[in-house]
Protein backbone atom coordinates (compact mmCIF):
# COMPACT_ATOMS: atom_id res chain seq x y z
CA UNK A 1 0.00 0.00 0.00
CA UNK A 2 1.35 3.35 -1.22
CA UNK A 3 0.10 6.86 -0.41
CA UNK A 4 1.79 9.68 -2.40
CA UNK A 5 0.87 13.62 -1.03
CA UNK A 6 0.98 16.21 -2.32
CA UNK A 7 0.50 20.00 -2.94
CA UNK A 8 1.71 21.87 0.13
CA UNK A 9 3.08 25.01 0.51
CA UNK A 10 3.03 28.20 2.28
CA UNK A 11 0.18 30.61 1.87
CA UNK A 12 -1.16 34.09 3.70
CA UNK A 13 -3.91 34.02 5.84
CA UNK A 14 -7.45 33.89 3.79
CA UNK A 15 -5.25 31.92 0.69
CA UNK A 16 -6.45 28.50 -0.62
CA UNK A 17 -4.05 25.67 -1.25
CA UNK A 18 -5.55 21.69 -2.42
CA UNK A 19 -3.62 18.82 -1.67
CA UNK A 20 -3.62 15.32 -3.71
CA UNK A 21 -3.62 11.88 -2.58
CA UNK A 22 -3.01 9.02 -4.89
CA UNK A 23 -3.06 5.78 -3.69
CA UNK A 24 -2.13 2.28 -4.67
CA UNK A 25 -2.51 -1.46 -3.65
CA UNK A 26 -5.84 -0.91 -2.06
CA UNK A 27 -9.28 -1.51 -3.36
CA UNK A 28 -9.44 2.33 -3.26
CA UNK A 29 -13.05 2.45 -4.96
CA UNK A 30 -14.25 0.52 -1.67
CA UNK A 31 -11.91 2.51 0.74
CA UNK A 32 -12.80 5.16 3.17
CA UNK A 33 -10.10 7.91 3.11
CA UNK A 34 -9.15 10.32 5.35
CA UNK A 35 -6.81 13.71 5.88
CA UNK A 36 -5.27 14.57 9.53
CA UNK A 37 -2.84 16.98 10.35
CA UNK A 38 -0.27 17.08 13.12
CA UNK A 39 0.53 20.80 14.79
CA UNK A 40 4.42 21.09 15.89
CA UNK A 41 4.29 19.70 19.42
CA UNK A 42 0.48 18.55 18.98
CA UNK A 43 -1.13 14.85 18.83
CA UNK A 44 -2.37 13.96 14.95
CA UNK A 45 -6.13 14.82 14.60
CA UNK A 46 -8.40 13.76 11.60
CA UNK A 47 -9.28 16.60 9.42
CA UNK A 48 -12.04 14.97 7.04
CA UNK A 49 -13.05 11.41 6.09
CA UNK A 50 -14.52 10.47 2.86
CA UNK A 51 -16.67 7.00 2.28
CA UNK A 52 -16.68 4.86 -0.67
CA UNK A 53 -20.33 6.47 -1.09
CA UNK A 54 -18.98 9.53 -0.99
CA UNK A 55 -20.42 10.65 2.55
CA UNK A 56 -18.20 13.54 4.39
CA UNK A 57 -17.18 13.85 7.74
CA UNK A 58 -15.47 17.30 9.08
CA UNK A 59 -13.56 18.42 12.39
CA UNK A 60 -15.41 20.90 13.09
CA UNK A 61 -12.63 23.82 12.70
CA UNK A 62 -12.87 22.98 9.10
CA UNK A 63 -16.40 23.01 8.38
CA UNK A 64 -17.55 24.97 5.74
CA UNK A 65 -13.66 26.25 4.30
CA UNK A 66 -12.22 22.26 3.71
CA UNK A 67 -13.69 20.30 0.92
CA UNK A 68 -12.94 16.32 0.78
CA UNK A 69 -13.11 14.67 -2.79
CA UNK A 70 -12.45 11.49 -4.60
CA UNK A 71 -11.72 10.62 -8.18
CA UNK A 72 -12.22 6.83 -7.65
CA UNK A 73 -10.81 6.55 -11.78
CA UNK A 74 -7.74 8.12 -10.82
CA UNK A 75 -7.14 6.43 -7.59
CA UNK A 76 -7.18 9.89 -5.72
CA UNK A 77 -8.04 11.86 -3.02
CA UNK A 78 -8.20 15.86 -2.86
CA UNK A 79 -8.14 18.36 0.13
CA UNK A 80 -9.40 22.10 -0.94
CA UNK A 81 -8.19 24.12 1.82
CA UNK A 82 -10.15 27.96 1.55
CA UNK A 83 -10.35 30.70 3.64
CA UNK A 84 -7.03 29.36 5.41
CA UNK A 85 -5.79 29.89 8.59
CA UNK A 86 -2.20 30.48 10.87
CA UNK A 87 -3.81 27.25 13.20
CA UNK A 88 -4.13 25.64 9.79
CA UNK A 89 -0.32 25.01 9.62
CA UNK A 90 0.63 21.62 9.85
CA UNK A 91 1.93 18.29 8.20
CA UNK A 92 -0.57 16.72 6.48
CA UNK A 93 -1.56 13.15 6.06
CA UNK A 94 -3.32 11.13 3.46
CA UNK A 95 -4.71 8.02 5.24
CA UNK A 96 -6.35 4.55 5.14
CA UNK A 97 -7.26 1.95 7.22
CA UNK A 98 -6.84 -1.23 4.93
CA UNK A 99 -6.94 -4.82 6.26
CA UNK A 100 -6.79 -4.19 10.02
CA UNK A 101 -4.05 -1.32 9.29
CA UNK A 102 -3.32 2.09 9.17
CA UNK A 103 -1.37 3.51 6.11
CA UNK A 104 -0.08 7.04 5.95
CA UNK A 105 1.37 8.85 3.21
CA UNK A 106 4.59 11.16 3.65
CA UNK A 107 3.23 14.14 4.98
CA UNK A 108 3.01 17.43 3.06
CA UNK A 109 3.91 20.55 4.90
CA UNK A 110 0.94 23.47 4.66
CA UNK A 111 2.24 26.83 6.08
CA UNK A 112 -0.33 29.63 6.62
CA UNK A 113 1.91 33.05 7.16
CA UNK A 114 1.58 36.48 5.99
Amino acid sequence: VQLQASGGGLVQPGGSLRLSCKASGIAFNIATMAWYRQAPGKQRDVVATIRSSGVTNYTDSVKGRFTISRDNSRRMVYLQMNSLKPEDTAVYYCHVFWRARDYWGQGTQVTVSS
